[in-house]
């Protein structure tokens, strides 16, 4: 396999955009990657465009990368549609990693986009409910329903007033309290150190920043978290382009290497290989030959502030169930030992699901550059992206790990 670098790459601010399409969201990602790397769209030799949900909001199906391409002029190349929920964009990076590494092409065009803002509400939560097994879906909802709602004969609330995953993530953030005696206010911390990055960074969606009395106060979700503990949902698109190791200096003088790609899907054996998180960050380790003490700034995959803490255990921050003594040390936080969502995460930067996964290598990849202005981590060189999409049988449908370095 041959060495593969990021020559360039960009994303817009994601926001709800009621008057941006598909189209205008991905060329505004893309030209801002291709002038990253000082290069014409004609350049490129193949693109794998990821998106989850454009057939349920937009209606687009089938042929999205040519539809949304063709309209910038980028046409005739081998095009890909990767789909894998919250992991598609990642996964589109995985694909064009792999065509370069493989030795198939010198030049591949990675992009995320999303559309999930409508004022049809019930659109956007059908499309988060279709990520689950929906022939268990009933069934899921009513097992998942929060303390709350749990008076006899009334609707689980999942799908209708809130996204489905928010009960997924509720539920697993009231095992870990009653299993290892995490709080609230641990976990709303997570979201405070997640804002106050947000407010640092242009393409976040909302960047105020909230102390922890006001996360704890806004409108409750599902137990325990409130609305400020849970990534909002939007538009925008984000864009990379990878280049083959000999070839990357015609392009740029800055490559970032891709030093590890993992992607994994969940399994019932679990108790036997550990969870979905956990293996796919081994995979990535073993690939770069690193350990989590190797990297200096990573993003991860925080749908909810419960979400993020959990990741901190299972890729190895810390041991399981001192998740919180971490976020309480002030370990995550810039200037901490590891930072985590420098760009505000999920929770500020915002979750158009397709376009997430390369947005956030988006932000690892200015890290390692120097170029993330305000919220720049010192002396960076080694970073990691961590992506869950979907859920099955209570854990993530498929992870990828990224890891690059300078």
């Amino acid at each position: 396999m041959r060495d593969v670098a990021i020559a360039g790459a960009g994303m817009t601010r994601f926001a709800k955009y009621n008057d941006r399409g598909l189209k205008e969201l991905t060329r505004e990602a893309v030209d801002a990657a291709l002038a990253a790397a000082g290069m014409d769209k004609r350049v490129p030799q193949v693109a794998i465009v990821g998106n989850a949900a454009a057939g349920l909001t937009t209606g687009q199906e089938c042929i999205r990368a040519q539809v949304v391409l063709r309209e910038m002029g980028i046409d005739r190349i081998p095009m890909v549609n990767a789909e894998n929920a919250c992991a598609s964009s990642s996964t589109a990076f995985q694909l064009a990693w792999l065509y370069v590494a493989s030795g198939m092409y010198d030049v591949a065009l990675a992009v995320g986009v999303e559309k999930m803002y409508t004022e049809d509400k019930a659109r956007a939560l059908a499309a988060f409910s279709a990520g689950v097994d929906v022939e268990q879906l009933r069934g899921i909802m009513q097992q998942l329903k929060p303390p709350s709602e749990q008076k006899a004969g009334e609707e689980s609330g999942a799908g209708k007033s809130r996204s489905l995953f928010m009960d997924i993530y509720a539920a697993g953030a009231r095992a870990h309290m009653a299993k290892y005696g995490t709080t609230k206010e641990q976990y709303a911390r997570i979201a405070v150190k997640n804002h106050n990055n947000g407010s640092l960074n242009p393409h976040a969606q909302y960047r105020e920043r909230y102390t922890l009395e006001e996360i704890l106060a806004s409108p409750a979700v599902a137990e325990p978290l409130t609305r400020l503990m849970c990534a909002p949902g939007g538009d925008g698109a984000s864009a990379a382009v990878l280049v083959a190791g000999d070839k990357v200096a015609r392009y740029t003088t800055s490559p970032v290497w891709v030093r590890a790609s993992a992607l994994v899907s969940g399994s019932d054996n679990r108790a036997e290989e550990g969870g979905i998180t956990a293996r796919a960050a081994r995979q990535a380790f073993e690939m770069a030959g690193m350990t989590a003490k190797d990297i200096d700034v990573m993003e991860v995959h925080d749908a909810s502030a419960p979400a993020e803490l959990s990741i901190y255990e299972e890729i190895g921050l810390c041991d399981e169930g001192e998740g919180g003594r971490l976020v309480d040390e002030g370990a995550t936080e810039i200037g901490g030992r590891i930072p985590v969502n420098t760009s505000g995460g999920l929770l500020a930067k915002g979750h158009p699901v397709g376009a997430t996964g390369i947005a956030q290598l988006y932000e690892i990849w200015l890290q390692l550059r120097g170029e993330a202005g305000g919220r720049q981590v010192a002396r960076a060189r080694a970073g990691m992206t961590e992506n869950g999409g979907g859920m099955v049988r209570g854990e993530a449908a498929a992870t990828t790990v990224h890891i690059l370095a300078k």
